[in-house]
C-alpha cells in the first residue's frame, strides 16, 4: 500500500507537524516542512487544522433514526416503558425504509468525524430481525469509510415475549458482534435468568456483551454486582460494557467499590453525556473513571427518533454536552471529554490500545490507528466550542469525507 502524508497539522492543538500513514498506521511524525516528500506518496494539506483521533461513537441506535426526514413532534411517555410502546406504535410509518434510514444516518457521522461506530439493534418480537439487517446493510453501504460493529440488542427484554432468544442467536450466526441485554430487574424482573441468558449466548458464539443498564441508585448497583459477578466466574475480563450505568452517578457508599471492581475486571462503560439533576444524579463521575484506567467512551444514543428529537449525528457536539454536562472550564478538562469521545471509545472497541494520557497525545503516537479528524480552530478546547463543520476525515489512512461531504 503506498504512503499517504497529512501536511501540516497540529495534535491536539500542538506544533504542526507533518504525519505519514502507512498500511493503516501513523508510521512516522515529524515537526512539518514544506520541502522533502516520499516518492509515490499521495499529499493532503492540513492547513494547520487541529488533528486528533477520529470520533468513536460507540452507543448509537441506527435502526431508530429519523435524520434526514420530516420532523415529528415528540409522542413518547416518560417511563422507558412508553418509550418502547411509543416506538412499537410509530417505526413502521417511518417514510423510509431502516436501512435506508440508518445508511443516512451513518453516512452523516462519517461527514462530521466518525469512523467507528457501535450501534445497537433492536431485536425482538415485534420487529423479528428487520432493524437488524437494516444496521447491517448500513454497515455494508459505508464498509470502506467506518469500522461498524453491531449488538443484537433485545430492547424490550429477553424473557417477556416467546422466541427473543432464538432470534437473538440468529442474529448472532448472522453477522452481530456483540450481544446486548437490557435492565435486568426492571423489565424483564429475572435478573438471574435475564443476564444467564446474555452471557450463554455471549460464551456459545464468543461474542463480547454490551448492557444498557439505567437502573439506578442500590437496584443498578445491585444488577452491576450480578454482572461483574458473572464476568469474573466466567473469565470474561475486558469482554463486557456497560452503557449509562446511571446508578455509578448515584453517590452512593457502594460506588467506589463497584468502580474498582469495573476497574479490575476491565469494564467498558458509556455514556451519552446525559443531564440530571441533584434529585436524580446521571452524568457519569468522568474524572474517577479515567484516574482509575477505566475505559470509556461517548455515543449519541438515538438520534432525531422515536424517543427524543436530540441528536444529529455529530459527535463533536456530543463532546460540548459531555464537557457541559460534567461542568468543565479549564481547557485540560474539556480536552479529555474531546480524548474521551475520540481514543476512549476506540479503547472501548480495542482494548489493546493504549491509556488515555494528558502526557502523551492520544492517537498521535507512531503505530497508533489512522484514524484521525482535522479539526478548525485556535485550540482543542475552541474546536470543541466552536465546532466548525469544516473538517477533514481520514479512515484507514485515506481520506473519506471533507468539507461537510462524504468522498
Amino acid at each position: 500500500m503506498s504512503s499517504t502524508i497529512l501536511r501540516n497539522v497540529r495534535p491536539w492543538g500542538q506544533a504542526p507537524v507533518d504525519i505519514v500513514l502507512q498500511d493503516g498506521v501513523i508510521d512516522a511524525i515529524s515537526p512539518h516542512s514544506d520541502s522533502g516528500s516520499i516518492a509515490g506518496a499521495a499529499e493532503i494539506e492540513g492547513e494547520c487544522g487541529i488533528v486528533v483521533p477520529s470520533f468513536s461513537d460507540v452507543h448509537v441506535h441506527l435502526d431508530s433514526t429519523r435524520m434526514g426526514l420530516p420532523f415529528r413532534p415528540h409522542s413518547g411517555g416518560n417511563t422507558l416503558w412508553e418509550l418502547i410502546t411509543n416506538d412499537r406504535e410509530n417505526w413502521r410509518s417511518a417514510e423510509q425504509s431502516v436501512a435506508d434510514r440508518a445508511t443516512y444516518t451513518l453516512g452523516r457521522m462519517i461527514e462530521q468525524g466518525a469512523t467507528r461506530v457501535r450501534s445497537h439493534a433492536q431485536i425482538d418480537a415485534d420487529s423479528g430481525l428487520e432493524k437488524f439487517e437494516g444496521v447491517l446493510a448500513a454497515r455494508e453501504a459505508h464498509r470502506d469509510r467506518a469500522d461498524v460493529e453491531v449488538v443484537a440488542f433485545p430492547q424490550v427484554g429477553i424473557h417477556l415475549e416467546a422466541g427473543v432468544p432464538d432470534l437473538l442467536d440468529e442474529a448472532l450466526r448472522n453477522g452481530a458482534d456483540l450481544i446486548g441485554g437490557i435492565d435486568p430487574c426492571a423489565l424483564d424482573r429475572d435478573p438471574r435468568r435475564h443476564l444467564d441468558t446474555v452471557f450463554e449466548l455471549a460464551q456459545r458464539h464468543s461474542v463480547g456483551i454490551d448492557i444498557h443498564l439505567h437502573e439506578g441508585g442500590t437496584l443498578g448497583l445491585f444488577s452491576l454486582q450480578l454482572i461483574t459477578e458473572r464476568v469474573r466466574t466466567l473469565g470474561m475480563h475486558g469482554l463486557v460494557t456497560v452503557s449509562h450505568a446511571f446508578s455509578l452517578a448515584s453517590g452512593l457508599p457502594g460506588v467506589a467499590a463497584a468502580l474498582d471492581e469495573i476497574a479490575d475486571l476491565d469494564i467498558a462503560l458509556t455514556t451519552v453525556a446525559p443531564k440530571g439533576s441533584h434529585v436524580d444524579p446521571l452524568d457519569l463521575p468522568l474524572q474517577d473513571l479515567l484516574e482509575r484506567g477505566i475505559r470509556v467512551g461517548l455515543g449519541m444514543d438515538g438520534q432525531r427518533d422515536y424517543w427524543s428529537p436530540w441528536g444529529n449525528g455529530d459527535m463533536l457536539e456530543r463532546t460540548w454536552m459531555l464537557a457541559y454536562t460534567q461542568g468543565y472550564s479549564r481547557d485540560a478538562l474539556i480536552e479529555s471529554a474531546l480524548a474521551v469521545a475520540s481514543w476512549g471509545g476506540a479503547r472501548v472497541i480495542d482494548r489493546s490500545l493504549r491509556s488515555i494520557d494528558e502526557a502523551v497525545w492520544p492517537g498521535m503516537a507512531v503505530g497508533d490507528p489512522a484514524e484521525l479528524v482535522v479539526l478548525r480552530g485556535e485550540t482543542a478546547t475552541a474546536a470543541v466550542m466552536d465546532r466548525d463543520p469544516n473538517r477533514l476525515v481520514i479512515h484507514a489512512g485515506s481520506v473519506v469525507a471533507a468539507g461537510g461531504a462524504l468522498i
